[in-house]
């Protein structure tokens, strides 16, 4: 056997490769992490963490208004963006440094610095440290996509939004994905008049209809603006420092902030994978067999730089098998079917299986149930806003298919129905569980 600097070298310190790594190392390999920015990736550093953090600070402004109705007089109520901003960025580093713990607590070694693949076994560091590896893994994720129109350097990404001066008075949010919606709901909550434009007339392709139709009705209604089916011409900066943008199919929008959301491209380039014949995707994704395995036996990648499924818990599910698979003599391929998803708008979403859509053409005979209901939080808050949960069913089995739903907690509520859902469990099961009384969730199980 010849013999190398490390058993498994990482190259980026992401969920998913810090997953793979520290487990790894767990296993008694020799690992070694190089991170060019700093440890946790996009989720934790400017993500989905800090981003659920600005959503909890965002629904205040609703609970302030709402806590009236339940008897509490709050006076001279102001919101600070300073002071949310700085709280969760320290919250961030803590994180961070929580990260960074636990992979040096296994062993691993963190290499502050890019690194490049120059070989099945080898990798290059950025001051030109050559190193060899039996086994590496390319975890480096993915960016935010930014538009090629005139002026697009004057707009800005999620990476961004999480390190604003102050919040901006007008904001254009480009894109009908989540990371959209979930900041149009951030921004509107605390104050900001917002706008989506979406190349075409539909938002959050792939869920279900009715939930997303749902989430749009709500939307409008808080006052937050669409304008679809709109291409950006350019964006130009005026003298005050506000931005003309120009789109199709509309009038031009004078706005104080532009944010792009609109897809994430994997990271790869600059990388050297196509020079060693990693085979690489349309889109630079690296190419993996179910095992996350490429094109070279010795190279791996897990998570968003993949592109099959770009979620923080499926990057850490597939480094977990990786590091099985290499080191733990437990062959494992990470499962990407029936994964729960959620869109922490306002009000938030999510869902688990087949859309209606789905399985309409895929089982044909389906039944579909619906619980179309008023919070019992919002009635007595005076707040007309409805909860919708959906239950899609084979007609013939039984079985359930898909649970989607949008109101409060569902994200909460969906990770106990996924588990179901995942286990092939039956409508009949449901209904035979007695329902928790009074909450949201029992609807679940009272659905008729």
């Amino acid at each position: 056997m010849p013999e190398y600097d490390y058993d498994l070298f990482t190259i980026g310190a992401g969920s998913g490769g810090v997953r793979a790594s520290r487990v790894s190392a767990a296993h008694g390999a020799k690992v070694a992490v190089a991170e060019e920015y700093r440890v946790g990736g996009t989720c934790v550093i400017r993500g989905c963490v800090p981003k659920k953090m600005l959503v909890y600070g965002a629904h205040f402004a609703e609970d302030l208004q709402d806590a009236r109705n339940f008897g509490w007089t709050v006076e001279n109520a102001r919101f600070d963006w300073i002071a949310l901003r700085d709280h969760v960025l320290n919250d961030v580093t803590r994180i961070e440094g929580l990260y960074t713990q636990t992979l040096e607590n296994t062993g691993v070694e963190i290499i502050q610095q890019r690194a490049r693949v120059t070989g099945p076994n080898e990798v290059t560091l950025a001051d030109g440290t050559v190193v060899t590896a039996r086994h590496i893994l390319i975890a480096t994720g993915a960016r935010p996509h930014v538009p090629d129109c005139p002026g697009h350097e004057h707009g800005i990404t999620s990476n961004e939004a999480f390190h604003l001066d102050a919040l901006p008075r007008r904001v254009l949010i480009a894109g009908g994905g989540y990371i959209a919606n979930e900041f149009a709901g951030i921004f509107n909550e605390l104050g900001s008049k917002v706008t989506i434009i979406n190349r075409s007339d539909t938002i959050l392709r792939g869920y279900d209809e009715s939930i997303r139709d749902r989430l749009l009705q709500i939307s409008l209604t808080k006052g937050i603006a669409f304008c679809f089916n709109a291409d950006f011409r350019g964006i130009e900066k005026q003298a005050d420092g506000s931005l003309l943008v120009s789109m199709t199919n509309h009038d031009p929008m004078e706005v104080d902030a532009v944010l792009f959301a609109t897809g994430r491209v994997p990271n790869t380039e600059g990388l050297g994978l196509a020079e060693v014949g990693v085979e690489l995707g349309k889109r630079g994704e690296v190419v993996v067999d179910r095992f996350g395995k490429t094109a070279i036996d010795s190279i791996h990648a897990v998570g968003d730089v993949t592109d099959r499924v770009q979620l923080t818990p499926v990057a850490i599910r597939e480094g977990q098998a990786l590091a099985d698979t290499l080191f733990g003599n437990k062959p494992t391929a990470a499962s990407h079917d029936c994964v729960p998803a959620a869109v922490f708008s306002h009000p938030p979403m999510a869902g688990v299986g087949m859309t209606e859509a789905d399985a309409r053409n895929k089982l044909g005979g389906v039944k579909v149930y619906l619980s179309d209901f008023r919070p019992m939080k919002n009635v007595l808050a005076g707040r007309n806003e409805r909860a919708l949960y959906k239950m899609i069913c084979d007609s013939n089995s039984g079985k359930i298919v898909g649970i989607h739903m949008i109101g409060p907690d569902a994200p909460e509520i969906m990770q106990a129905a996924a588990v179901a859902v995942k286990a092939g469990l039956t409508k009949d099961d449901f209904d035979a569980t007695i329902a928790i009384h009074p909450t949201m969730a029992e609807e679940l199980v009272l659905m008729r």
